[in-house]
C-alpha cells in the first residue's frame, strides 16, 4: 500500500489539499474537467475548509469541477448529519463552482432505492459508460468501513450496480453509497484514517487476512493512483 505516515495532523491536511490541486491542474490539462467523489466526515471538513482559502482556491479552475459524493446519510440536505451541507459550507459556498456541476446524494419525495438508480444515471452521464472519476476521497471507520461498506452487509457482495442504497439497521437509517466495483475504477483515490481509534482496524486491514466482509476497506484496490494518508497513532 502507497501509505504516508505524518506525525502533524495539518500537515496531513496540507499535503489532502496539496494532491487535490495537482490532480484537478493535471486533469482539467488533460481533459479540460476534474470530476471527484467526495466523503464527509471531520477529516474531509479540514480538507475543504483549506481549499476554500484563497491559498488553495486560486489555484483551481473551479468552473471545470464536477462534485459528486461517495456516500450519504438519507437525510434532507439542510440536516446536520447531512454530507452534502457539510461540504456546502465549508467548501462549495465558498468558492466559484458552477451549480450543474454539484450531484448531491439525495432528492425529497424520492425513495433511496429509486435514487440510486438515478444517481448512476447521472453519473453515466458526465462519465460515460467507463464512470472512471478522476479522484475519489475516502475515509475510514473504526470499524474498518468505508463509504457505506459497512462490515456484513449485502452490498459488499454487489458486482453490478454503481448506487446502492439499503437500510443500515445499526444507525436505523437509509444510506446510499457508491459500491467498490465503481469506487475501484478511479484514476486516483485518496484515504484519509487517523487517530488511535483507527489502529487495529488499520492493522488488519495492511496485515491481517484478506476479510473484507469484515473489514470493507480491504475492498478497495490498492493499485497505481491509490494513497493513503494516516498518523503515527493509527499505524503504531
Amino acid at each position: 500500500m502507497n501509505i504516508t505516515v505524518f506525525e502533524d495532523l495539518d500537515k496531513l491536511y496540507r499535503k489532502a489539499a496539496d494532491t487535490f490541486v495537482d490532480l484537478a491542474k493535471e486533469s482539467i490539462h488533460k481533459n479540460n474537467r476534474f470530476v471527484v467523489a467526495l466523503s464527509g466526515g471531520s477529516s474531509p471538513k479540514a480538507i475543504f475548509t483549506l481549499l476554500a482559502t484563497a491559498e488553495y482556491a486560486e489555484k483551481i479552475e473551479w468552473n471545470k469541477v464536477y462534485f459528486f459524493w461517495v456516500d450519504e446519510r438519507w437525510v434532507p440536505l439542510d440536516h446536520e448529519k447531512s454530507n452534502a451541507r457539510m461540504t456546502f459550507e465549508t467548501l462549495l459556498n465558498r468558492v466559484p463552482v458552477s451549480r450543474d456541476h454539484i450531484f448531491p446524494m439525495y432528492k425529497d419525495g424520492v425513495l433511496p432505492e429509486d435514487y440510486a438508480g438515478a444517481y448512476e444515471m447521472q453519473i453515466r452521464k458526465i462519465l460515460g459508460n467507463e464512470g472512471v472519476f478522476d479522484f475519489i476521497l475516502l475515509g475510514m471507520g473504526d470499524d474498518g468501513h468505508t463509504a457505506s461498506l459497512f462490515p456484513g452487509e449485502n452490498v459488499l457482495d454487489e458486482k453490478e450496480k454503481w448506487v446502492s442504497a439499503y437500510y443500515l439497521k445499526s444507525q436505523d437509517m437509509f444510506r446510499i453509497t457508491l459500491t467498490a466495483p465503481l469506487i475501484n475504477k478511479a484514476e486516483n483515490i485518496l484515504v484519509v484514517a487517523f487517530g488511535e481509534s483507527k489502529k487495529h482496524a488499520l492493522n488488519e486491514v495492511l496485515n491481517g487476512a484478506y476479510n473484507p466482509a469484515l473489514y470493507p476497506m480491504q475492498l478497495i484496490n490498492q493499485k497505481e493512483g491509490f494513497q493513503f494518508f494516516t498518523d503515527e497513532k493509527a499505524k503504531g
